[in-house]
């Protein structure tokens, strides 16, 4: 057995639905399979999510207030009113503002930017910010990507005669604000028929209904923040993500161009990942560790010197930025090892005084990657007594919904089930932990803490192909409710199994179903060599892609997860003794239960500083790995081991000193005639038992193990140098015999442990332990 990282949750299709896609829409049971499990189960909404084409922009009229706002702003151009475009410090905030700034500009506006700091000012408009604005000379201020909480910062607007409009595109509260008017999708009563744009779509809608047409000029600054906000990539966030992939690819913007080549993505295909990981964070890390105004200038700037310093010093931010998530992240893996163990706390909330609490949030979500558990990261200023903190969940736990029933302690707080931020008093940390074990121990089982993948389909080895994979792309860009496919192989064979890399940490195998072949590569997973068998049925779990190497195309999978759901037997009968200390100590200790038959063995092999069980003392082997380090001297002893459990992989090591299998085993025929020889000869000269031998063709052990028989059965005595006959002596079976019983037991042992081949030897053990390729109980 090799136990799978994750639980794997598979997604079921009905087969009448697949077969109605495939026959009209011409594509492969995958995709349609595919197709289904993003909720798309019309031959037409499949059309419409295949084929460009098909896809529309909505008309962004539908937006409630929407008339409002362009009435307000036009009269502004007309009036050459001074307007302020009050934005966000993250890449959806940062696009926002770029995108409406130069839209504005275009248009003629007398227009400036404001992005508050995040450390100085928080989240969101404030007053003195507005207040600054006014006594600036702004008659109207607009934000991007925020504002629909502002219920305060209206009220002091309208009370300063300060225009203010409102465009967001997150949740809204109980209250709004009274604002000139507020461009929300989420607004109550908002018709708007696609409620998953990011803070920058809702800016693009703006800009189209102020032009009276789709702005694709700006479109490879909108994809920025779309992809980067983690915002549905479905509707119409599809189409804006297509598009603006490929105006990115084009861009003649000098801040893109620099800010492409600093990532590495000079002249590559671009896909939605390259953004999420590699424009996205260095837009994104400006903001966490400073100010966002050079994020927001690199995307304005004309000038390509200044576009490449700027590009320079977003880069090293986002160098910085690494840096102090990893330090924090190590100080607070420290503090959950050293005080809060994972294994005894089904929450986790860490606090460290200075934490940076620009990324937080990205410790947060480390945490949860290392230990699976809910985690609070929260920054303590102790000056001011107050903890910030970022929140990450798993799967079950719902964390907005939790921290809800603390309320008394949380004078602010927001979020969903799987993340939250939250602000409160340094003092109530303890008692918010306290609070979230207790409901995690209510609310969570031991199979909750177990991460879940989802899998979109499980597929045949023979039905994966280039073509296959190809159709399957046609659904890209992937991100959020569009993820890439994640496909399993079920129970299929290893043709091959290697390490590969310059430090052997990556696994390649070759999979075999039904004749057909498919490639797989394991980033990282090198370890999995030593855990599974080349015999074995393998489940595997990743996602497709086309290996082009050297003028030949194949499809591979990229393997995330493996697991192996029957007992596995791992034969190392003829492991190196001097490496065997070496492999064993690579079994995980919680696991492995060595046992011995004989102590002995022990000095032997030399694993005096292991813990090593006699056979007889052992309890139980039921989901152990039993590592057999010596063959039994009985099988008895064996065959009882076995009934104390049925373990998930067995190791056979059958260490002995000496071995009986290649001494020859006298027949009864052979007994039959030495016996009457030395009836006929009385007295038997034992130097003599070499001629014999050589005579016979026998070996002289095989003459010398006959007359131990003899002698222990009372049919002759050694006298001397000599072997005398007994007269008329008691009759008896050859198995009377200890040491004829002995040898007959070693050579049955080495016959069926030892020098067994390897199907005959898990056979073996399949029928001892009464299973024909156990099942482990597995959550797929």
């Amino acid at each position: 057995m090799l136990k799978s990282k994750a639980r794997w949750k598979v997604e079921t299709q009905p087969k009448e639905r697949v077969e109605q896609l495939v026959d009209k829409l011409q594509v492969a049971p995958l995709v349609a399979k595919l197709l289904l499990n993003r909720g798309i189960d019309t031959v037409e909404a499949a059309r419409r999510f295949l084929y460009k084409e098909e896809m529309n922009y909505h008309d962004p009229f539908l937006l409630d207030d929407m008339d409002r706002l362009v009435v307000r702003v036009k009269e502004a151009i007309e009036k050459q009113e001074r307007m302020l475009i009050f934005g966000d410090y993250d890449a959806d905030g940062v696009s926002s503002t770029a995108l409406m700034y130069e839209a504005l500009t275009s248009l003629g506006a007398h227009v400036d930017y404001y992005i508050p700091n995040r450390f100085t000012e928080g989240y969101g408009p404030n007053e003195p910010a507005i207040r600054q604005a006014k006594e600036d000379g702004v008659d109207l201020v607009i934000t991007v990507d925020t504002g629909i909480a502002a219920v305060d910062v209206a009220r002091v607007a309208k009370e300063i005669e300060l225009d203010f409009i409102v465009t967001d595109h997150h949740e809204a509260p109980p209250q709004l604000p009274n604002a000139l008017a507020i461009v929300n999708p989420k607004k109550p009563g908002c018709e708007y028929p696609f409620k998953g744009l990011a803070g920058v779509g809702v800016v693009l809608k703006v800009v189209q209904a102020l032009l009276g047409r789709v702005p694709t000029e700006w479109l490879d600054i909108a994809v920025i923040g779309t992809v980067a906000d983690l915002v549905p990539l479905v509707d119409e966030n599809r189409l804006l993500v297509m598009e603006g992939l490929q105006t990115l690819q084009e861009t003649s913007r000098p801040g893109l161009i620099a800010l492409k080549k600093m990532c590495g993505l000079d002249g590559q295909v671009l896909q939605s990942d390259h953004v999420g990981f590699g424009i996205g964070p260095r837009i994104n890390a400006a903001g966490r560790l400073d100010s966002a105004d050079p994020a927001v200038e690199l995307l304005l700037t004309n000038d390509s010197d200044e576009a490449e310093q700027l590009a320079l010093e977003i880069d090293r931010l986002n160098k910085e930025r690494k840096s102090v998530v990893a330090t924090i992240a190590d100080a607070a893996i420290a503090k959950v090892e050293s005080e809060f163990p994972a294994n005894e706390n089904e929450v986790l909330v860490i606090a460290g005084e200075g934490w940076n609490p620009g990324v937080i949030g990205i410790v947060a979500s480390r945490l949860v990657e290392r230990y699976y558990r809910p985690t609070i990261v929260l920054s303590i200023d102790a000056e001011k007594g107050l903890a910030k903190g970022s929140a990450r969940s798993i799967e079950g736990f719902d964390m907005f919904a939790e921290l809800s029933k603390s309320r008394d302690i949380l004078p602010h707080f927001g979020g969903h089930p799987m993340a939250a931020g939250l602000t409160m008093n340094v003092t109530d940390v303890d008692e918010l932990r306290a609070r979230l074990l207790q409901q995690a121990k209510e609310g969570l089982t031991e199979e909750d803490f177990k991460p879940v993948t989802k899998v979109d389909l499980i597929a045949t080895v023979e039905e994966v192909s280039v073509s296959v994979i190809q159709q399957m792309e046609r659904l890209a860009p992937f991100g959020v409710n569009n993820p890439t496919p994640k496909v399993m192989l079920e129970n299929v064979s290893l043709s091959q199994m290697r390490k590969i890399g310059s430090e052997s940490n990556h696994l390649k195998v070759l999979f075999s179903q039904a004749a057909a072949n498919l490639d797989g590569i394991g980033f990282h997973l090198g370890y999995l060599f030593e855990q599974m068998t080349h015999q074995a049925k393998i489940s595997a779990v990743g996602t497709l892609s086309i290996n082009e190497w050297n003028g030949h195309i194949k499809p591979q999978l990229m393997l995330e997860d493996l697991a192996v759901h029957t007992w596995q037997l791992f034969d190392w009968r003829s492991a190196q003794q001097a490496k065997l200390k070496e492999r064993l100590e690579g079994i995980a200790e919680e696991e492995r239960l060595l046992v011995v038959f004989q102590n002995e063995t022990i000095d032997d092999l030399a694993l005096h500083d292991l813990d090593v069980t006699l056979a007889q003392n052992v309890r139980t082997t039921d989901d152990r790995y039993l590592v057999l380090l010596d063959a039994p001297k009985h099988l008895q002893q064996l065959k009882e081991l076995l009934k104390k459990g049925k373990p998930n992989r067995i190791y056979v090591v059958f260490h002995q000193k000496e071995d009986h299998f290649f001494s020859t085993q006298p027949n009864r025929e052979q007994f039959k005639w030495f016996y009457a020889f030395l009836i006929k000869r009385t007295i038997f000269p034992l130097n003599q038992s070499h001629d014999l031998a050589k005579h016979k063709g026998w070996s002289k052990d095989t003459v010398e193990f006959m007359i131990k028989v003899f002698c222990e059965l009372g049919f002759a005595t050694i006298e001397g140098e000599s072997l005398s006959v007994v007269s008329n002596p008691e009759k008896k079976h050859l198995e009377d015999s200890a040491s004829f019983r002995h040898r007959l037991e070693q050579t049955k042992i080495e016959n069926e442990l030892i020098y067994s081949s390897y199907d005959q030897l898990k056979l073996w053990f399949e029928q001892e332990l009464e299973y024909d390729q156990m099942k482990i109980k597995e959550t797929v």
